[in-house]
Order: structure tokens, then sequence, then C-alpha cells
């Protein structure tokens, strides 16, 4: 039996903070191995790890063959200058011999490190979108500010991530190897050239770690975003296009839209100023050696202890020991976006994905002291003392309400705009868990809400009709014979069959799209029904012969609607007042403009409804 509730403080809500980016940085490393480490470690590890030593072993004899025809090169030019034909044939003669099997192996690799990044992000993707899709954390992420653009973050940075990750991974393996195969060919022709490399690599990096680091990584981190909300204001412009062009709001559109890509080029701007300088730099680090050898290298040609070859070798082997100790320098731009990505990606990891071994945060614990509401399975759709809050504790909404809807029975929830009718339909869905109490149910596969705005997919009119399931043990006469009892009956025979594939959402009036999603209460046939003004498009004999068809099949209604005819379909109402009261009242008999017969938050009679 409802009885009276007493006033709650709800806690105060607390603030979201968001993260900064970090410049490269034993964080960035932590955020990295945070989102990789469970595809080399967990169930794909041996296909990760077999891959990358094929890999590996691609990139060795590809050094190993750039190192051969480094040597030949350096032959050809002592050649050259020593005016000896067949040693410059037979030097000719091996370079070709050798690219035959390096360039076959050149593209083999690529190949591999493609498929591999393809492979990986296939799984990745995978493992976000079962957290995504799990315990409705979509919802809980799309009606909260805590994270932006969560659907940008795993179809394009993912993609970003997993693709920059293999280069990255095998640009440095692979400089590794070269450092090790050019230093020796470095080292014997000049000790001091050796010297003078590594100095000027070494400088090099620190410059563009200390001075370009932490400024192009944040505007990297924030140009990201501002794209993902310039495309998402898009995006809303495309999905709501009816709705615009009957209010004339194309002014205030282009407003909101000329904001955001205003954010996205002074966000631009500012990168592109700071990228002009990287490359200054750049150039200039890069041109430099190509000099530097020559210099060093001058007197002892000219003086003819040295020949001409060994000294082209001798600028080759520069380079590519160069290019190995100064992969930061010449990758920074590419690595900046990249360490920008993981910090957005980590960030959705955190609240999508499990993490067993993460230790409570203070953030954590304060959202502990907010009490949630309880789900329990029950034999009838039944609320214990439910208190219902918003989301953010700011307001209560409904305090203490008790009842028990029996088979059969027929709820009518009414009250004044924005008393909080949709969100207790919420809280009984499970959406909304804010507040104290136990909401009893059903196993959900015998529980269906109808909201007011009728989901359609892009798909066939069968899969509209039998969603959420994937099939259906109907058989085509019979799903034929549901549009028929929601007054659709032409409609299979208007678009080509139960396989005719459209964009319903567009294609349907909104009137049709409510009695399609009464079509698939038909085909679904649970135990009770949650309609949320999921008859408002429809005139009032449609309205009527829906709810009849639903009260005639034994089914529990629970409604959120305003028209005063729907009354007759159920058997009792909750009337929601201000400040968390409420009233419940036979339906027989009761008229909407009466004055209340009983006190706010008490049931006129007891038991079940």
């Amino acid at each position: 039996m409802p009885f009276p509730a007493t006033s709650a403080t709800p806690d105060e809500p607390t603030t979201s903070h968001r993260r900064r980016p970090s410049p490269l940085s034993l964080a960035a490393w932590k955020r990295f191995l945070h989102v990789a480490k469970p595809y080399w470690l967990g169930d794909q590890k041996k296909v990760a790890w077999t891959l990358l030593a094929l890999l590996i072993a691609l990139m060795l004899a590809e050094t190993q063959f750039a190192v051969m025809l480094n040597n030949q090169t350096g032959e050809m030019a002592s050649a050259l200058a020593g005016k000896e034909a067949d040693r410059f044939w037979h030097s000719v003669y091996a370079s070709l011999g050798i690219l035959a099997f390096a360039v076959p192996i050149y593209a083999f690799y690529y190949y591999m490190r493609d498929n591999f990044a393809n492979q990986w992000r296939r799984w990745l993707t995978g493992r976000f979108l079962d957290g995504y899709l799990r315990d409705r954390k979509y919802y809980e992420l799309g009606s909260n500010s805590e994270i932006d653009n969560p659907d940008q973050r795993i179809s394009e940075d993912i993609d970003t991530f997993t693709g920059r990750s293999i280069h990255f991974l095998l640009i440095f393996l692979g400089s590794m190897m070269q450092l090790v195969a050019f230093s020796a060919v470095l080292w014997s022709i000049s000790h001091l050239l050796v010297g003078v490399l590594a100095i000027y690599a070494l400088g090099g990096t620190v410059i563009a770690l200390y001075v370009f680091g932490k400024p192009l990584i944040q505007l990297n981190f924030w140009q990201l975003r501002r794209q993902a909300d310039f495309r998402f204001g898009l995006m809303r412009l495309r999905e709501n296009a009816e709705s615009i062009a009957f209010y004339r709001g194309e002014a205030q559109e282009r407003a909101q839209i000329d904001s955001k890509f205003g954010k996205v080029f002074t966000n631009y701007a500012r990168l592109i100023k700071q990228q002009r300088v990287l490359n200054i730099f750049q150039r200039g680090f890069n041109q430099l050696s190509l000099v530097l050898p020559s210099v060093i290298l001058a007197q002892a040609v000219l003086s003819g202890e040295m020949e001409v070859g060994r000294a082209v070798q001798a600028t080759g082997a520069f380079a590519a020991v160069l290019g190995s100790v100064a992969l930061i320098v010449d990758n920074f731009e590419s690595l900046s976006r990249f360490v920008a990505g993981i910090d957005r990606l980590q960030a959705l990891s955190k609240l999508v994905l499990p993490n067993p071994t993460s230790q409570p945060t203070a953030s954590t614990a304060v959202d502990d002291k907010h009490p949630q509401i309880q789900t329990q399975l029950g034999e009838h759709l039944a609320l214990d003392a439910l208190t219902l809050y918003t989301p953010n504790f700011e307001r209560v909404l409904i305090k203490e309400l008790t009842l028990t809807l029996d088979s059969g029975d027929g709820l009518l929830i009414t009250g004044d705009s924005g008393c909080g009718k949709s969100s207790l339909l919420r809280a009984i869905a499970g959406l909304w868990r804010s507040g104290t109490g136990v909401v009893h149910h059903p196993p959900l596969d015998e529980v269906f809400f109808l909201p007011q705005q009728s989901y359609m997919q892009v798909g066939t009119l069968r899969s509209q009709l039998i969603y959420p399931g994937t099939d259906t043990g109907l058989s085509d006469d019979r799903l034929l014979e549901i549009l028929g009892e929601v007054h659709l009956a032409e409609l299979a025979e208007r678009v080509g069959g139960l396989d005719a594939v459209n964009d319903w959402e567009k294609f349907l009036s909104v009137g049709e799209q409510q009695r399609l999603a009464f079509g698939r209460v038909l085909v679904r046939q649970p135990s009770i029904v949650i309609l949320d003004e999921a008859t408002s498009a429809l005139d009032s004999d449609n309205e009527a012969y829906l709810y009849e068809r639903l009260r005639g099949s034994g089914t529990t209604v629970v409604s959120v609607a305003h028209r005063p005819a729907i009354l007759r379909h159920h058997t009792h109402l909750l009337r929601m007042l201000n400040g968390g009261a409420w009233e419940i009242h036979a339906a027989s008999g009761y008229q909407f403009d009466a004055p209340p017969s009983s006190e706010p938050g008490q049931a006129p009679s007891a038991g079940h409804l």
C-alpha cells in the first residue's frame, strides 16, 4: 500500500574536470599501455606476436638489402671516379640482383603492416563496442557531458590509434636495426663522424621535445575535439532537417555552425603557426645533415687518403643513422597528433571498459554516496518506496511511491508538464538510477517500452516489425496480418513486401511509425507494455482501437498521456504533483477537472491497484 514519504536532501552534484593532454612523457606511455595492452596479452596475443615476428623478419631482410645497396652505390661511385668499367658494371648487375629481392619484400612488408593494423582495429573496435553497448553505457554517456563525441572516438580514433601504433612501433624497430647496421659501416670509415652525429642528433631531439612538445600536442588535442563538434553540428542539422525547415531556422543554425567552425578555424590557425616553426627547424636540421659528412671527410678525400666511393658510403650511412636517432624530430608532427588521440581514446576506455585492477578514485567515492534505485525480478511490476531524483540529484521528482500492478491492470500516469512522468518510466526501465527504493519487474523479455518517438532503423520492413529482435518464429503471413491489425495493411504492398529496404523514419509519417511500433508489441506479446505518449500522433479512433487491442489481450499497461479519453482504457490513475508528491485514484468515475479527493502522497485505497 502506498504511504507518505519523508523528504531527503540530495547530495551536491559533482563537477567534472576535463583533463588536459600532457606532452610526451611517462604518463603518455601509461595511457598508451592502458589501451594497447589487452590486445597483446589477451585472447589475441598469439596472432599479434606472430604477425609482429613476421614483420620484424621482413624488416631485417629489408635492412640488410639497404646496407648492400649502399655498399654498391659506393662501389659505383669509386668505379666511375677511377674509370674502371668492369668494376662499374659488376656493381650495377649486383644492385639489380639485390633489387629483384628487395622490392617484393618491401611491398609485402607494407601489406602485412597495414593488414596487421586492420586486424587490431577490428578487435579493438569490437571491444569498445561491447563496452559501449553493455549496461546501456551509450545512454549514460549521451545524457551527460562527461565525455564528448564517443561515436567519433570509436569510429576514427581507434583507426588512428591502431594504424599509428603499428607504424611507430615498426619505424622504431627499423630505426634500431638501421642504427646497428649502418653504425658499423660509419665507424669503419670515420670515428669523428660518429661522434658528431651523436651530438647533432641528441641536440635536435632535445629541442624538438622541449620547445615544440607541449603546445603542439595540446593544439592537436583540441583540433580533434573541435573538428568532432563541428561534424556533430552538421549531423544534427541533417537529422532535424524537417523541423528546422518548418521553423525556418536556417539563420540560427548557420550561426551555431559558424561558431563551431570558427573554433576549428582559430585552433587550426594556431596549429599551423606552431607547425611552421617546427617545419623550419626540421628542414634546417635535415638539410644541414647533408653537408656535415662532406665537410668532415673533405680533407681525407682531397688528400687521397679516402676513395670517393667510401665518402659516398659514409654519407649514406650518416643519413641512415641520423634518421634512426632523430626519429622523434622527423616524426614529431604525426607523433603529437597520435598522443592527442591516445588521450581521447583512453578517457573513453575508462568509462566503457572494465578494469578490475583499478583502484577507487576520489570521484568514484563521491558517486558512491549517491543512492541508487535497485531492481529485482518479481512476478508483477511493483514499486517499493521509490524516491526518484534527476540524474544530478538537483531535484526530487517523486517521493516514496509504492504500488503493485496485477496482471491485466492499467495505470495512467498524468500531471503537469515537467513534473517527471517520463522520468518515472525511465526509472522503471532502469535508465535512471538516481534515488532510493526498489523496482520489481518480470524478466525484461516480458516488458516492452514504446516511446513517443518511435525508433526506425534503415533496413527491411520485416526488421522494423520484429525490432529489437533479429529473427522471429512468426511466418510472413502472420507478420502481414499484424500489419493489418495496426491498420497498415497496405504498407507491405506499397513498398514491395516485407524485404523492402527503406529509410523508414523519412518514409513513414509519425502516426504510421507509432502504429508500426504497436505492431512490434503484437509480434513479441509481452505481459507488460509501458507507453510514453506512444499514441500522441494518432487520431482518436486509431488510438482507442490500439488500446482496446492491448487491453483485450490481458496485457498490463502503464501509460503516460494527456488526453482524457485514454483514461477509460486503464484501471487506475497516478497523478504526479509538484515537489515529489503524488496521488493514486481509481480510473472509474475520475474527472480530470475535479478537485483532489485525497492528501498528496497517499492513495485513496489500500492494497494492490
